[in-house]
């Protein structure tokens, strides 16, 4: 058996573009042999720098991100990739399926519907894992560079090097034959030296189902 192509997901549970990418990268799993592996990084880190150029709306947002984020890294440096993988669909699906307010309440919920310790819950409110949250955040900015947000995803480059994109943003996520066209694409631009950037204006919400 062919050993599993690697794609590595840096994500931020409250950002919703994010969570749509995720769920196309679970289709993925089921039609191409692809194993995701799951890293935090934080929409609180990437702007902490720019709260004062921010409306007073999005810095309260800034401020209840901390929280998730926290709370995803000390899961994954207690309880390994697998648990956070559980720990950010629980979140996900509250979050955005469901659309309840982030709270302490939420992310309590959220690791009981994992199947995680309620004590982790404790995270959210300290800086203990911050030097972690900082480093994986850290990680996944140095493979793309500094002008993009939440998701990232790193494949396989022609050399076998890690190659990073925003992205891809996407809605609905897609499913079946889709997802794995998508992904095919993924890793074609990856292997085409030089390559940076696709884009076009977003003229939708995301797509929860």
């Amino acid at each position: 058996m062919s050993e599993k192509t690697p794609a590595d997901f840096w994500f931020d549970p409250v950002c919703p573009w994010a969570w749509m990418t995720s769920r196309w990268m679970l289709e993925v799993e089921k039609v191409r042999d692809v194993e995701v592996r799951w890293h935090v990084m934080s929409l609180a880190v990437l702007n902490e720098d720019r709260l004062d150029e921010m409306p007073e709306r999005y810095r309260e947002l800034m401020k209840s991100a901390w929280a998730p984020v926290r709370v995803c890294i000390a899961a994954q440096e207690k309880h390994g990739n697998e648990a956070l993988a559980r720990l950010y669909t629980a979140l996900g699906t509250r979050i955005h399926n469901r659309g309840e307010e982030r709270s302490p309440e939420l992310i309590a919920a959220a690791l009981e519907d994992a199947g995680l310790p309620a004590e982790l819950l404790e995270a959210g409110d300290t800086d203990a894992y911050d030097t972690q949250l900082r480093a994986s955040h850290k990680e996944g900015i140095d493979l793309v560079g500094q002008e993009v947000g939440t998701p990232v995803i790193a494949v396989p480059g022609p050399d076998g090097e890690q190659i990073a994109f925003f992205g891809p943003v996407v809605t609905p996520a897609p499913k079946g034959e889709e997802a794995a066209r998508l992904w095919d694409g993924t890793l074609l631009v990856a292997g085409t030296p030089g390559f940076f950037e696709l884009k076009r204006t977003r003229d939708r919400d995301p797509q929860f189902d």
